[in-house]
């Protein structure tokens, strides 16, 4: 059985060159959300075409949602012969700014050295066009499967999830009973799952002060130098301290297996507010910037919170006048599926399969859509799983490689296999 999934997917080499190609021609980027319709349609009617029930679904009032930009998930079903799980791939289809310092245009989806290139090739349109020749050489070899098959291609991911699957959780599509086992194609390399991710508090922090004129700020109090206090805090505390927190688990790359925080943005005064390019003259009230802090398993999300409070706490203290503000912006706990779950175990068999190794197994150090899954569907087998190099995610003249496609679609074929049929695991 194997032996012929493998046939049908080299078969459909082209067809999968093609298809990749085809999904980064649409520039589907967010923000603020280009070309997610089209592209959905273009997915829908490529399973329409393999005998699947589609629906298209618009997050409505989600964040970025609107007539211009509407959030439109697109989602397939086919049901088998005779009752049974059903296995579901999760694909987002929105990708990052192209960005600067790109040799090739980033949405031509060109074809050179056995790789394609695009934004989103990596992540993740040839993990989705791989998923869909793994489940069309499926329906060839085994028309008769029981239970039912679904693959998504839904939006936001980038931006934290909510128009996608966050939404579509919301409605039950990512639930028992109605699915199983989810199958997430991110690049995190063929010959590895990846079984969570680490935890992800976004918060602002705002610093206040009293705007006076700016030639006498003796009258007022600057918010942007008590954010200067809180950096430096920041820089001679809480970053040592972060980085002596080290997880059990197997988060890759090495130096994720620390507790980081990241300060993404500050803005402060009014400069933005007035014409660009020229200062107002005046002392800043208000100063904001925003914190990225990524921790581990092992944390506590309160005690990640209390370390940047404690420090903001003791500046009021320490320092006349000083006054901030905290607003969460998001927050995800850690999660991790367990190695031997039923949808973990499947894709391992695909990888001994194709591979001749044992899997690695490994944690992704940024958040992905299984947080939604399983915060809200409440549904907990569920891995990433797909080709392309972790690394070239978001970077300039990403790409992914053909063979890496191939093989991997393989292993998702053999999985459907397991999970489905109880073929040989």
């Amino acid at each position: 059985m194997n032996e012929q999934l493998f046939r049908a997917i080299e078969a459909r080499t082209e067809d999968l060159v093609a298809l990749t190609s085809d999904l980064i021609r649409f520039p589907t980027v967010n923000p603020p959300g280009d070309a997610y319709t089209p592209c959905a349609e273009y997915v829908g009617e490529r399973m329409r075409q393999s005998g699947f029930q589609t629906r298209f679904i618009r997050g409505e009032g989600t964040p970025g949602d609107s007539d211009r930009y509407p959030r439109t998930n697109v989602v397939a079903r086919r049901e088998g012969r005779s009752p049974g799980h059903t296995v579901h791939f999760n694909s987002h289809i929105d990708v990052v700014e192209a960005g600067a310092a790109w040799t090739l245009d980033p949405f031509a989806g060109t074809v050179r050295d056995g790789k394609v290139f695009g934004r989103g090739a990596c992540d993740m349109k040839g993990g989705l066009a791989a998923s869909i020749i793994a489940v069309e050489a499926f329906l060839e070899v085994c028309p008769d499967f029981p239970g039912a098959i679904e693959v998504s291609g839904t939006v936001d991911e980038e931006s934290g999830g909510f128009g996608g699957v966050a939404y579509l959780a919301r409605l039950g599509l990512f639930s028992k009973p109605r699915v199983d086992h989810v199958i997430i194609p991110e690049p995190l390399n063929k010959d590895r799952i990846c079984l969570g991710h680490r935890g992800v508090w976004w918060a602002e922090i705002e610093t206040r002060g009293t705007i006076a004129h700016g030639s006498m700020p003796f009258l007022g109090d600057s918010a942007v130098r008590h954010m200067g206090a809180v950096l430096s805090a920041f820089e001679d505390e809480l970053f040592p301290a972060l980085d002596r927190k080290q997880t059990r688990t197997p988060v890759v790359p090495e130096g994720a297996r620390r507790s980081t925080m990241n300060i993404n943005s500050i803005h402060g005064g009014q400069t933005e507010d007035y014409f660009p390019g020229l200062p107002a003259p005046n002392v800043p009230d208000s100063c904001r910037i925003v914190i990225d802090r990524r921790f581990l398993l092992e944390e506590d999300i309160q005690t990640v919170k209390g370390e940047v409070l404690s420090i903001l706490e003791r500046l009021k203290t320490d320092r006349p006048r000083f006054d901030y503000a905290v607003r969460d912006l998001m927050e995800v706990l850690p999660l991790m599926t367990e190695r031997d779950a039923p949808v973990a175990a499947a894709v391992a068999a695909g990888i001994r399969e194709v591979f001749g190794k044992e899997p690695d197994y490994v944690v992704s150090p940024g958040t992905y859509d299984q947080k939604h899954i399983a915060r809200i569907g409440h549904l907990h087998d569920c891995v990433a799983y797909g080709p392309g190099i972790l690394d070239l995610a978001h970077t300039p003249d990403e790409w992914v490689g053909i063979t890496d496609m191939v093989e991997s679609a393989k292993v998702m074929a053999m999985s459907l296999d397991v999970l489905l049929r109880g073929g040989a695991r």
